[in-house]
Formats: C-alpha cells, sequence, structure tokens
C-alpha cells in the first residue's frame, strides 16, 4: 500500500462500513414493515423526522390515505405512537443514505482536487457514485410499487434494490483493495474460475433472498431438510402459478424452495474451491479468505435453516442477512486475492 493512498483507502472502507450499516437499517426496515410509511420522497424537506405534534399527525393522516393503512393497519388499532415507530425506521434508512451520499461525493471532490486519484482510480470512483444515484433511485422505486394498489412492494423490485446494495458494497471494497494491495501476484487461473462461478451461485442465492422477504416465503414451509409433508419439493411448488417458472419466481413455495435448494450448490462450491486450493500453493491472504469462506458459508447456512424453523423472528432474519453481507465480504476478498 502507497502511504499517499492512506486516506483514499480509509474513505472508502468508510464507505463500505457506512454500505454495511445501511443494509442491516434496511433488513430491520423490512422485518418491522416500516418501509411504506413515508408515503413521498424529497431531497432536502424530509431529512429530519417531525419536530411537533402538529406535523406528526399531518404526516399520520396523508399516511392514512395509503393502501397500507386502509387495507391492514386500521384493522389492528393503530395509533399515532405505532405511525411513529414504522416512521423512524424508514426515515433513518433514508437518512443514512443521504449521508453516504455526503460521504461518497465530497471526499472524492476535495481528493479530486488535491491529486490524490489516479487516473484509474478516478474512473472507479465516478462507478461508484453512479451506482450510489441508481441505488437512491432504486429505493424509491420500490417504495412506490407498494403505494398504489396492495401494501406490499414488489418482490422484484425489493431483491433487486437488496442485490444493487450489496453489488455496491462488493465493488467498493474491490476498489478499496486494489489500493491496499498494488502488487501483482501469480493468478491461480482454476481457483480463480471456481470462485468467480461461487460469486454468480451467491449473488442468485442473494436476489433470491430477496424475493423470499419480499413474499414473507419463509412464513411457511418451516421444516427442514423436507419441506413439509415429508416432501422434499412440496406439491405447492407445481399450482401457485400458471406455469412452474413463474411458481419459481413468484409463488411462496417455489421461491422458498429454490431458496433452500440454492444454498447447498453455494455450500457446495465454497467447500469444492477450500478443497482444491488445498492443491496449490497459496500465500497467507489467499489461505485466511478460503478459510474464511468456508466458516461463513456453514455459519449462514446454518443460520438459513434456524431462521427458516423458527419462522424468520426479527433478530435471526436480520443476523441471516448480516452473515450474507459478511459472506460476500469474503468472497470478494477471496476473489481479489486470486485475481490479483
Amino acid at each position: 500500500m502507497k502511504k499517499q493512498n492512506f486516506y483514499v483507502i480509509f474513505w472508502l472502507l468508510s464507505g463500505c462500513l457506512l454500505l454495511f450499516i445501511m443494509v442491516i437499517v434496511g433488513g430491520i426496515t423490512r422485518l418491522t414493515n416500516s418501509g411504506l410509511s413515508m408515503t413521498d420522497w424529497h431531497l432536502i424537506n424530509d431529512t429530519f423526522p417531525p419536530m411537533s405534534q402538529e406535523k406528526w399527525i399531518e404526516y399520520f393522516e396523508e399516511y392514512k390515505k395509503y393502501p397500507e393503512y386502509l387495507l391492514v393497519n386500521q384493522y389492528k388499532d393503530f395509533q399515532l405512537e405505532d405511525y411513529k415507530f414504522i416512521f423512524f425506521w424508514e426515515w433513518f434508512h433514508r437518512l443514512i443514505g443521504r449521508i453516504i451520499g455526503l460521504v461518497f461525493i465530497i471526499p472524492f471532490v476535495y481528493f479530486l482536487i488535491k491529486k490524490q486519484l489516479d487516473r484509474s482510480t478516478i474512473k472507479k470512483c465516478l462507478i461508484l457514485l453512479g451506482m450510489g444515484a441508481f441505488q437512491g433511485f432504486l429505493g424509491w422505486f420500490m417504495v412506490a410499487s407498494g403505494l398504489k394498489d396492495m401494501p406490499d412492494v414488489s418482490h422484484f423490485r425489493l431483491a433487486i434494490h437488496l442485490t444493487f446494495a450489496f453489488i455496491t458494497f462488493a465493488y467498493t471494497l474491490w476498489v478499496a483493495l486494489d489500493l491496499i494491495y498494488p502488487e501483482r501476484t501469480t493468478v491461480i487461473v482454476p481457483l480463480r474460475n471456481l470462485a468467480r462461478v461461487s460469486l454468480v451461485f451467491l449473488i442468485a442465492q442473494i436476489i433470491y433472498g430477496g424475493f423470499v422477504a419480499g413474499l414473507n416465503a419463509g412464513l411457511i414451509h418451516n421444516h427442514w431438510p423436507l419441506m413439509s409433508d415429508g416432501q422434499f419439493i412440496h406439491d405447492s411448488v407445481f399450482i401457485e402459478q400458471k406455469t412452474l417458472f413463474l411458481n419459481l419466481v413468484e409463488g411462496k413455495s417455489g421461491v422458498q424452495f429454490v431458496h433452500r435448494t440454492m444454498a447447498y450448490f453455494v455450500v457446495g462450491l465454497i467447500v469444492a474451491l477450500f478443497i482444491r486450493s488445498r492443491k496449490y500453493l497459496l500465500n497467507n491472504l489467499q489461505k485466511v479468505g478460503v478459510s474464511t469462506l468456508l466458516i461463513f458459508v456453514f455459519l449462514q447456512f446454518t443460520l438459513g435453516v434456524f431462521t427458516l424453523i423458527y419462522g424468520v423472528p426479527l433478530w435471526l432474519g436480520l443476523v441471516h442477512q448480516i452473515m450474507a453481507f459478511l459472506l460476500l465480504t469474503a468472497m470478494t476478498f477471496t476473489l481479489h486475492r486470486l485475481s490479483k
């Protein structure tokens, strides 16, 4: 690592930390059904929550015009204090998004003026800024889908929003790693290729995790290793929608089946990566990366099983999402060390 890159690296890793926090808060927002509490979006106006009781009542009355209240919450003796709780999590989620925007833009301009970024890093940072702006759009695009007819966001939009947050984090970490480890080592092509395949399956698993969350598909078939009724593939996987394809992307049983089954592939690929890595002379960082991957994937698999069995309690669902983030972190680091 070059000394002049220290502050740039610190900046990028700070961005990674904020993205990690944002995904955690996003998970809480989803698990507490808070995501539809703010019915509009303004870049400046709603930076701070309501500061008076009158303003709170105004926000609450506006919320009452939308499907979540009309079709769900008005039948639950839903009061202003309940609204304040769900409002907080959505507001906090958006606030972190604003902070991330400032944390990326202001130091980037400073480093640009001070000429502390080389041409390659400038291009990567511009990509990061574009990804951040697009992620903000995806957030509102997701929320808007739950403010029209039904009080549920599109599970497709939720999965895109969630997965793009993970990808943005991974790319930010990759850019930081390029600066931390500027030296190049011999690429072990078979391990690199296997790690790439593993990453593809991991991203696909994250996408289906978004589908499961969006459809509340973790609340059914709370058994393992079989789905229920002694079946590995429950009958409902085939009959929920008009076609098998729709069952696997829109049906609760089908989506859960894919998510729980793909977990075996992710585990298998990472185990294969670990076993195959034993045949090569790896440096210490490569060994640490592969070993960490193995530990994390088994922890994540175990958390997934318990999250399913216990019907997705808030804390366990959140820990499962955090572990997915850590698994992607380990995958990004390992692939970087095997590729560079």
